[in-house]
């Protein structure tokens, strides 16, 4: 069934290719990384043409659930044994200090004010990416501080953030399981990632 060479002549081909572009992108910033593309097309022809679909809506939700969640536990192993291994040899390195939880900070620039309780609003910029150096998010390239309760982010943020003074600037490592643990983020923070952040402590509000 597999088709591989086609021509889109029509308007209804192209929009048609078109939708199928969207959702398999869109799964795949799911980390939806793996599907049967023929069952996936027999699925839409079946829907399509009218014919009784060749699961029932339980089985078919059961599969769906199974299914993501091998991948999500397959992903989550893999991206650990990455990150374990980063934080370890980054840890050693002297300018790192390493917390008792597993978060690692690097004083970039030390402030001298005073330091933001949990239950404070502070304003930020920052710059995350991943071990391997991609970028997920930044106030520094959108050009606008962000500002937020400490106590509303994640909880490596909300360990740093604690001990850092007003006007620090300091690079944090934070393991998953003080970010976003085996369940990630959106389509870029996969199960189970460290992440990288330079943050900046602009005010306490």
């Amino acid at each position: 069934m597999k088709i591989s060479h086609m021509k889109l002549e029509s308007l209804k081909q192209m929009a048609s290719y078109a939708l199928g572009v969207n959702v398999a992108n869109s799964l795949k910033q799911q980390n939806v990384s793996d599907i049967d593309a023929d069952a996936f097309a027999k699925a839409v022809a079946d829907i399509y043409g009218g014919e009784t679909p060749l699961i029932s809506g339980d089985q078919a939700n059961q599969a769906i659930n199974q299914f993501l969640g091998q991948l999500q536990s397959a992903g989550a192993a893999a991206n650990i044994e990455k990150s374990k291994k980063f934080l370890a040899d980054n840890g050693q390195r002297a300018e790192v200090t390493v917390l008792e939880s597993g978060l690692q900070y690097e004083v970039l620039t030390e402030g001298s004010g005073p330091r933001p309780k949990a239950t404070d609003k502070v304003t930020t910029h920052y710059h995350g990416t991943l071990i391997d150096g991609s970028v997920f998010d930044s106030s520094v390239e959108r050009g606008q501080p962000a500002s937020f309760p400490v106590n509303g982010v994640i909880q490596g943020w909300q360990e740093a953030l604690q001990l850092m003074p007003q006007g620090s600037k300091w690079k944090l490592y934070i393991p998953a399981d003080l970010a976003y643990g085996n369940r990630g983020a959106g389509g870029k923070i996969g199960p189970g990632t460290a992440l990288i952040f330079e943050v900046e402590l602009l005010s306490i509000d």
